[in-house]
C-alpha cells in the first residue's frame, strides 16, 4: 500500500492541516509520500522533508501551480497519483475544490471527510450534519480521501528526513486565470487553529454589538467565530462562519454566545473539548450539547465575564 498526501501551503510555509491528512495516512498503515506543488515552493518541501513518516517529497515547482488553481493541480495529482494506492488531502477549502476533480479523472469514487481509518478500505465520515456517522467501504483500487482535520491529531512537524525529487509535469489547464485575493488580516489567532474559540450569533442583534466579544477574546487569547444566522444577516463577514457550511473547529474551549444551536452550527463545533452556552432561551438546543450553560441575557452576562477574567 502506498499514500499520496497533497501538501497545501502558501508557496512559503506548509499548512498545519497538512499535518492533520499525515495522521491519517500514517492510520492506513501505508508507505507515504508527499505532493508539494506550487511557485518558488522549495522552504515549502524542506518544511515537508523533516516531517516524519513521509518517504519521499515530490515537488512540482512550476508558475501554474503558483495560485493552486484547482483546474491545474488536479490534473497533476492525478497524474502523479496514478502510481499510489491511495491519495489523501485535508477538507479544506482546497482540498474540497481540486480532490473530486482528481477522483474523476481517475474514475473512482471520493470519500469525503473522513473522522477514523477502520481499516485500508473502511471508513468513518459523517452524514445528515454530523448526526449520523456513516462506515462506508469501497472496492476501487484506488482511492481519493479528504480528511475531516479535527478528527485527527496532528503529526509531528520535525523529526523526518525524506529526499526531496523534482518533478517536471506542468499542466496549464487553461480554463482558469488568478485574479486576486482579499486576505483578512487580524492579530488573532485562526478559526480553524485557535485553542480557544468565541462565537456570536444572531443573539447579538447587530454588527456593532459583537464588539462586546473583543475584551474576552483578547482576554483569552481566542479566535471570533460567529453561526450562519449572523453571517446571513450581516453582522460579520462569512469567514467567520462556523458550521456545516463554513468552518469546522474543535478548540479546548468553545464558548457560544446568543446561538440557538442548529445542527448545522453544531456539526462545525460539537467536537470542541469543552463548550460553554450562553443564551436566554433555557430551552435552546445549544444546552444538550453544551458543558456548561448560562441562561443570561448576554448582555449582562458578557461585561461581566469580561470583569471577572
Amino acid at each position: 500500500m502506498s499514500t499520496l498526501v497533497i501538501a497545501e501551503h502558501d508557496n512559503s510555509s506548509l499548512n498545519g492541516s497538512t499535518l492533520n491528512a499525515v495522521a491519517a495516512a500514517q492510520a492506513m498503515g501505508a508507505d507515504i509520500d508527499m505532493l508539494v506543488a506550487g511557485a518558488n515552493c522549495g522552504a515549502v518541501a524542506e518544511q515537508a522533508a523533516a516531517v516524519p513518516g513521509i518517504g519521499k517529497v515530490l515537488l512540482a515547482d512550476n508558475a501554474a501551480y503558483e495560485h493552486q488553481l484547482a483546474e491545474n493541480l488536479g490534473l497533476l495529482i492525478a497524474e502523479v497519483g496514478a502510481n499510489y494506492d491511495n491519495i489523501v488531502a485535508a477538507a479544506t477549502t482546497s482540498g474540497k475544490n481540486t480532490m473530486p476533480r482528481v477522483a474523476a479523472l481517475l474514475n473512482v469514487a471520493q470519500i469525503s471527510d473522513i473522522l477514523s481509518v477502520e481499516s485500508a478500505d473502511t471508513f468513518k465520515r459523517p452524514v445528515y450534519a454530523g448526526n449520523v456517522i456513516a462506515t462506508v467501504q469501497t472496492s476501487d483500487a484506488k482511492k481519493v480521501i479528504t480528511v475531516r482535520t479535527t478528527a485527527f491529531d496532528p503529526a509531528p512537524a520535525e523529526g523526518g528526513s525524506a529526499t526531496i525529487e523534482a518533478i517536471d509535469a506542468v499542466h496549464d489547464a487553461g480554463l482558469s486565470t488568478f485574479v486576486g485575493e482579499e486576505i483578512a488580516a487580524s492579530d488573532r489567532p485562526d478559526l480553524t487553529a485557535a485553542p480557544v474559540v468565541i462565537s456570536g450569533g444572531r443573539g447579538m442583534q447587530n454588527g456593532e454589538n459583537f464588539k462586546l466579544l473583543d475584551g474576552i477574546a483578547d482576554k483569552l487569547g481566542a479566535a471570533i467565530g460567529a453561526s450562519r444566522a449572523a453571517v446571513d444577516a450581516g453582522f460579520v463577514p462569512n469567514d467567520m462562519q462556523v458550521g456545516q457550511t463554513g468552518k469546522i473547529v474543535a478548540p479546548d474551549l468553545y464558548i457560544a454566545v446568543g446561538i440557538s444551536g442548529a445542527i448545522q452550527h453544531l456539526a462545525g463545533m460539537k467536537d470542541s473539548k469543552v463548550i460553554v452556552a450562553i443564551n436566554k432561551d433555557e430551552d435552546a438546543p445549544i444546552f444538550q450539547v453544551a458543558d456548561y450553560g448560562l441562561v443570561a441575557d448576554l448582555f449582562d452576562a458578557l461585561p461581566e465575564l469580561e470583569a471577572a477574567l
